[in-house]
């Protein structure tokens, strides 16, 4: 199995973790990444709000690109993921709209042809790599840990794009978590916005709502939280405890990148999928799993 790996920028930067425990999952599960170079943001939030036919050339670029690789693209962040598939719908549903975003392709060399597949990570670990699959790889059970899904806006919404078999109502992380012998866990924010969105602009009130997710997971009994977008675990964990003195609550929920939840199932060491970076610290996780 081999992918075009879009790395996205948070995963660069602020969540660099995402990006050690992606590299050691593919490894130890026998994915060949390629990181697509030389290409840009997916334009979420910034970009498409000002100029969208900009954000959709940038897109249809880096699908360009992936596609003279002969390779499908692999996110490892849910935002990314729902931006480029929104972009590509625009561009597969209308022909002429798909060969104007190509006259601007046209001066750097490139051309979208509308054959490359988009999938975030955990289609790829659900679908294309399997179950089953997983379950068999698996040498250090996840039993007794219980784990609280957040999916995040982009992976959701709009429904037309999404992957998700229904997305107001997705089980991908659930029976993800079950396959690697841990306990999935119900709750009321998990198909929520995290907060991410507005935090520059109103910080008190996105803290808040973060706050109120974990709270929320933490009442059911959740030992950690799980997300396949790094904005969300921007949100949920470096700000966790800004959002506890907000609501007033004792919060202390690790936050896990997707690939570190996998990784750990798979015998992967909690440093060399960078968990030692998060804010709230996993060890109580690590120490229940026994490793």
């Amino acid at each position: 199995m081999k992918y075009a790996l879009y790395t996205g920028c948070v995963a660069k930067g602020a969540g660099r973790e995402l990006l050690t425990s992606t590299y050691a999952l593919a490894g130890k599960l026998g994915i060949e990444l390629v990181e697509l170079k030389n290409v840009s943001c997916c334009g979420a939030g910034v970009i498409t709000e000002e100029n969208p036919e900009l954000a959709d050339a940038l897109n249809a670029r880096t699908f360009a690109i992936a596609e003279e690789q002969g390779l499908n693209i692999l996110n490892i962040c849910g935002t990314c993921q729902g931006v480029m598939k929104k972009a590509q719908a625009h561009l597969d549903n209308d022909e002429d709209y798909k060969d104007k975003i190509n006259e601007t392709l046209k001066e750097g060399g490139h051309e979208y042809k509308g054959t490359v597949k988009i999938k975030h990570l955990l289609t790829v670990l659900t679908e294309d790599l399997g179950l089953s699959s997983l379950r068999n790889k698996v040498t250090v059970s996840l039993d007794g840990l219980k784990v609280a899904p957040f999916y995040g806006c982009y992976l959701l919404r709009p429904f037309e794009t999404s992957d998700l078999d229904d997305p107001d109502n997705p089980t991908a992380i659930e029976v993800l978590t079950e396959a690697l012998g841990g306990t999935s866990i119900d709750y009321e924010g998990k198909l929520k916005c995290c907060g991410f969105p507005y935090l520059m602009m109103k910080k008190k009130q996105s803290i808040t709502m973060a706050g109120n997710h974990i709270a929320s997971a933490k009442k059911e009994g959740a030992d950690c939280m799980v997300t396949p977008c790094p904005l969300c675990q921007l949100s949920l964990d470096p700000y966790q405890p800004e959002s506890a003195k907000e609501i007033g609550q004792k919060l202390d929920i690790p936050i896990l990148h997707l690939p570190q939840l996998v990784g750990l199932a798979m015998g992967l060491k909690p440093k060399e999928l960078g968990m030692q970076k998060h804010v709230v610290s996993t060890n109580k996780i690590t120490a229940k799993i026994g490793c």
